[in-house]
């Protein structure tokens, strides 16, 4: 579905202003997710798994101006509409787990963590179901829908870079994509405390990235 690099979801921000540079750099690798996590069986033949074991989400802000602050949420699980040719039958819905948020730094990530931000006690997870699919080239379409995040809504626009060429592997076959959109992050209630707010500490704009692998069934015949 630039690199869906299934926005998607995929956010967030920096921490105590100690910590911030500390974590300017890429994050350390999150829990490493088993290679063939269980899928389930899918709702019918253009129904496609998202395989979470060979699935990211992840997201980029700038410092000060200064340096980006890059990290990685949770699992990515959910499905995909395709039927494995025409762009335009693509369908995500998708979950992305907020609470593994991981930014290489465990100051900044329990903030993110905190009621001021993700608030993932009460919000665990952000997702995106979309609308429609729009073709944008060779290689790439638009896919449009709705991301919430802390219990906000708002339309959002996925660029994205596939579907990949549909793969056989053993008794499943295999599509990768990935997608990438731009969100303010004040428009979904991410907000730091008011002497961090009052100065460029924090950028708005935050990048999201997701890459995902789809699977299904071979059709057999």
């Amino acid at each position: 579905m630039k690199r869906l690099s299934a926005a998607l979801f995929a956010l967030a921000l920096a921490a105590p202003i100690p910590g911030l540079l500390a974590g300017a750099g890429r994050p350390s690798p999150g829990p490493v997710l088993s290679e063939r996590a269980p899928l389930g069986e899918p709702k019918g033949p253009n129904t496609w798994l998202i395989d979470p074991g060979h699935s990211v989400a992840g997201f980029s802000v700038r410092h000060m101006m200064i340096a980006t602050v890059r990290g990685t949420l949770g699992a990515v699980s959910g499905t995909v509409e395709y039927d494995g040719t025409n762009v335009g039958s693509v369908k995500a819905d998708v979950t992305i787990d907020v609470k593994a948020i991981n930014t290489g730094n465990a100051s900044r990530d329990r903030d993110l963590r905190a009621a001021d931000f993700f608030d993932v006690a009460k919000y665990p997870s952000m997702t995106f179901k979309s609308k429609r699919a729009e073709a944008a080239g060779a290689g790439r379409f638009h896919l449009v829908g709705d991301l919430t995040i802390r219990g906000v809504t708002k339309e959002v626009t996925l660029d994205v870079e596939g579907p990949s060429p549909v793969i056989k592997q053993g008794k499943d076959v295999r599509v990768g994509a990935s997608a990438t959109t731009k969100l303010n992050r004040r428009d979904f209630g991410l907000n730091y405390n008011s002497m961090i707010e009052a100065g460029a500490v924090v950028g708005d704009e935050i990048t999201v990235t997701i890459d995902i692998e789809i699977t299904r069934p071979a059709v057999v015949g």
